[in-house]
């Protein structure tokens, strides 16, 4: 291996690594007028697609152990976001589901955030598919090795 290959600089995982940490910087602007912070974000995505899920299945979807995704539950569950319910036939599953708020402000979220997107500008629709599918081939490929 020629010694400049190993420069930071060079390296995909630093390369994905940083967009991820700007991703989250640029994302949280939006969502500070929410008072959510960008990992509640993506758990209050997982919940607009499919709700009521339980514990098990939503962290499955988000990549999240429970022992992460546990306190991010209950921080937005405090804000009003999300109720967690523990079903009587079933005690051992914790069921998440939407409260009204956690309904109601997905337009509004989603509004904002568009506007935040567009102002990234600089990437068509074609070029954003691109680089999603790029992502999501080096997450299958990863998964597999991991």
């Amino acid at each position: 291996m020629v010694a400049h290959e190993i420069d930071l600089a060079n390296q995909l995982c630093f390369s994905i690594y940083n967009a991820n940490r700007l991703f989250a910087k640029f994302y949280q602007q939006a969502l500070d007028e929410f008072q959510l912070t960008y990992p509640q974000y993506l758990v209050m995505l997982a919940l607009w697609e499919n709700e009521p899920i339980n514990l098990r299945e939503l962290g499955q979807k988000l990549h999240l152990a429970s022992n992460t995704l546990t306190p991010l539950l209950k921080r937005l569950e405090q804000n009003g976001w999300l109720t967690r319910v523990r079903p009587t036939e079933d005690k051992r599953q914790l069921v998440v589901s939407l409260t009204p708020k956690g309904q109601q402000l997905k337009p509004l979220v989603e509004e904002r955030l568009a506007e935040c997107v567009k102002d990234m500008g600089g990437f068509d629709t074609d070029e954003y598919q691109k680089m999603l599918d790029d992502n999501q081939k080096l997450i299958t490929t990863l998964l597999k090795l991991v």
